[in-house]
């Protein structure tokens, strides 16, 4: 990559069915306190980034969905066995971002932990020009940890803000902070918006 470099804002899987108290998560009892807050301490940063032109990419966990029911690989199966047709449905009120941040400048559907994997996100990130990703999001132990170290390999560089991610745990979430140390740039939500 070449020029200057130019900054976006990656929100990952802040989506109704994930964190709404009607979504697919919370209907089969897999909510945390700490995931039901994160998009709130996250919309100050969604506004700043706004403010400054910088662009807000938002990746949406999607199930395909086929006449005998949503595609779901048999690791989330066993996991969530309460997920069902309509959950986070292309184009659905559940896989839509959540209000707090809303809306984003771009969307980019996703199917694994990694937003990168067997995603356009790679593409858009390239044709928006952008070299360096300040990253927020759920869960920090899942997507986003996939998706930083697969941005990592891609050569962008990363900003974790880490009040801005959260994990059904708060050791999980502290584990992988730490670890992210080691391919990432860590900061805070106060940091980050005084950064713009």
């Amino acid at each position: 990559m070449s020029g200057e470099p130019r900054r976006a804002l990656l929100l990952v899987d802040l989506q109704n069915d994930f964190i709404h108290r009607q979504g697919a998560y919370a209907r089969g009892g897999a909510t945390s306190r700490a995931i039901a807050e994160v998009s709130s301490r996250v919309g100050p940063l969604v506004e700043a980034a706004r403010a400054a032109e910088v662009p807000i990419v938002a990746t949406l966990f999607t199930l395909v969905q086929t006449p005998t029911g949503p595609l779901i690989g048999d690791h989330l199966a066993r996991l969530r066995p309460f997920l069902a047709a309509g959950d986070f449905a292309p184009g659905s009120w559940g896989q839509d971002v959540v209000a707090e941040v809303a809306p984003a400048d771009v969307t980019v559907e996703k199917v694994a932990y990694s937003a990168f994997h067997q995603s356009r996100l790679d593409f858009v990130l390239r044709q928006l020009g952008v070299t360096d990703l300040m990253v927020t999001g759920i869960v920090t132990n899942g997507g986003v940890a996939s998706t930083v170290r697969a941005a990592h390999v891609l050569d962008y560089s990363t900003v974790v803000v880490s009040d801005g991610c959260a994990a059904f745990s708060d050791e999980a979430h502290e584990a992988t902070i730490a670890s992210l140390a080691t391919v990432s740039e860590i900061t805070t939500i106060e940091d980050a918006r005084a950064s713009f």
